[in-house]
């Protein structure tokens, strides 16, 4: 059954979908099992105060539960075992570090958009004690060691720098002692970075965590936003190295069982932070030059989970949020009369409605990460 047949996520989309005259979508099933949404196209989707304070109280939940954990680690000696809050007083929650570090991000991106939400004394209550001088000084300890060097190589790096850029637009008391605790561990990242960039021969390209099509683009936002010139030549460089001579990408193998990336569609986010519009739409062009129909003919389009209570299977609600923020920033950097930014917006929107039907579905697999994709996608961030 599709999580979206469910009442809950009638009365989400209620919330959803602005507009007076508008009325809840109707949801259906596609001959081939992939979802489809009846809905007027022009409709906004944003996220309401009241959506807000169910997606913190989701992530508030999930950053202080520190088992079940999945702590993917390497040790030289058996003293250095240990539990995940030994291990990382301030990440240690939500089954795994990155999903830790990225769920403080939802935290502080909803503080700011919603400061009048009910879950917002909590939040801060809990950012003041999770992001502490002490607590992330200690976790810098933890990556500093050798046989950490690649531990969660590049995908937990760049959502924590995406926490540093959050924190560093926001204007408030609170946030500056937040921000000022992460330095220790940011200035580490940045060297591992800087080292492991020039060495890494081939693009790592995969619907999970590895794919550095993702990593780039998240790293390449920080460091223009720090004005780090060198860090960012050298992300430019790299993406060139890697992607710009890629022609035909076979999309049709796009999904595999697990995937929560679009491998194709964080490459193509990436090139559109590196290229002018123009240059883009050439490369675009060649990347995908059947893009037309592949976008209408069910090749790129909304996929369903089959078992929300399986983590890895779960991971294709990701997918559709992953694909409707890529697919939406490709078009935004698409010149407006490109033929195919009213399509691709439209199957942008399409996979984001999908997607944000199984967010809060109530089962910890999903729950304990969904939101930041859906946050991510819904809210427009490095677009």
């Amino acid at each position: 059954m599709f999580a979206w047949k469910d009442p809950f996520f009638r009365q989400l989309f209620s919330t959803l979908l602005l507009g007076s005259v508008m009325t809840v979508p109707a949801w259906t099933q596609s001959p081939d099992g992939n979802p489809s949404v009846e809905q007027d196209s022009n409709a906004t989707i944003t996220l309401t105060s009241e959506m807000a304070d169910q997606w913190a109280e989701l992530v508030l939940h999930g950053v202080d539960t520190e088992f079940p954990n999945k702590l993917s680690l390497v040790y030289s000696n058996p003293d250095q075992i240990g539990t995940p809050q030994e291990h990382f007083p301030a990440f240690y929650g939500c089954f795994d570090w990155h999903s830790s570090v990225h769920g403080h991000w939802v935290l502080v991106r909803l503080l700011k958009m919603h400061p009048e939400m009910p879950a917002a004394t909590k939040i801060r209550e809990t950012l003041s004690r999770h992001l502490t001088v002490e607590n992330l000084k200690r976790e810098a300890e933890f990556f500093a060691r050798e046989e950490n060097k690649s531990f969660e190589r590049m995908y937990g790096w760049a959502w924590f720098l995406r926490l540093a850029m959050e924190l560093d637009s926001f204007d408030d008391e609170d946030a500056i002692q937040w921000r000022g605790a992460l330095k220790p561990l940011e200035e580490l990242l940045v060297e591992r970075i800087t080292a492991y960039l020039p060495l890494l021969t081939f693009p790592i390209r995969t619907g999970q965590h590895p794919d550095t099509g993702f990593a780039l683009g998240q790293v390449l936002d920080y460091a223009r936003s720090r004005n780090l010139d060198e860090l960012e030549q050298l992300v430019i460089t790299r993406a060139r190295d890697f992607y710009l001579t890629d022609i035909d990408y076979p999309v049709q193998y796009e999904p595999s069982g697990h995937d929560f990336f679009s491998s194709a569609w964080n490459e193509a986010d990436l090139m559109r932070r590196v290229l002018t519009p123009a240059e883009f739409s050439d490369w675009l062009n060649k990347f995908v030059p059947k893009l037309k129909q592949q976008l209408t003919d069910g090749t790129i389009s909304p996929v369903s989970v089959s078992d929300v209570t399986d983590g890895k299977l779960g991971h294709l609600a990701g997918l559709n949020l992953n694909r409707a923020w890529c697919l939406q920033s490709v078009a935004n950097h698409l010149q407006e009369q490109h033929p195919l930014v009213a399509t691709i917006r439209t199957n942008a929107r399409e996979h984001l409605v999908a997607g944000l039907a199984y967010i809060n579905s109530g089962h910890y697999e999903g729950d304990h990460w969904l939101a930041t994709f859906g946050l991510y996608a819904i809210s427009g961030v490095g677009m």
